[in-house]
């Protein structure tokens, strides 16, 4: 009877062992009441900026927080550069917590040679090297957000260092959610942020 038991469990480890994926690079998992986003972070890349947000993510700091912004083609200035994304953190739900991170050092899409490209995750910011815990997916193609774009003054762009790889059809129906002021009417729920 030990025999098999012993053998039944084996067996329950050897499954486990082959269902678990081995990522070149590292995966999260943005799990939101609209469904989970997953993304691939480019840590050889961008390794500030993805180790920034993995330990932001290890922390638990996302943790019910939220989507909160969206800008779209009918909620921008008509004289403005367009963009298109949606742009979650801790903003609204620990502002405290957001402010008081001290910002990472930025790896522009020169340096990294990751663009805004459709499905990317990149850092928010104002000055360059304040980006703390806010990020914000592309939901087009943004090559006014690289570095030289015509989106920030400094010319110097975001930090781009990820990609979905799954989920995309959820961040394409929390960007349609209604907003006024470029601040979604309700805030999209973050219930958390986990490695795969």
């Amino acid at each position: 009877m030990k025999q098999i038991a012993l053998i039944v469990i084996l067996c329950y480890c050897c499954i486990a062992c082959k269902s678990k994926k081995v990522y070149e690079n590292p995966h999260v998992v943005i799990e939101t009441s609209f469904g989970d986003i997953e993304l691939e972070l480019f840590d050889k890349k961008a390794p500030k900026t993805a180790s920034a947000f993995l330990a932001y993510v290890d922390s638990g700091f996302y943790d019910n927080s939220n989507f909160y912004r969206v800008l779209n083609i009918t909620n921008q200035p008509s004289d403005a550069p367009k963009t298109e994304l949606i742009q979650g953190g801790l903003w609204k739900t620990n502002n405290a917590k957001a402010r008081s991170l001290k910002g990472t050092p930025h790896e522009s899409t020169q340096q990294t040679g990751i663009l805004h490209k459709t499905g990317v995750i990149s850092m928010a910011r104002n000055e360059p090297g304040s980006a703390t815990t806010e990020f914000f997916i592309c939901m087009a193609d943004e090559p006014g957000l690289d570095h030289g774009g015509a989106n920030m003054t400094d010319k110097l762009g975001f930090a781009a260092f990820g990609r979905i790889v799954k989920g995309m059809d959820v961040a394409k129906t929390i960007y349609k959610e209604s907003d006024v002021n470029q601040q979604f009417k309700t805030p999209i729920i973050i219930f958390k942020i986990v490695r795969l």
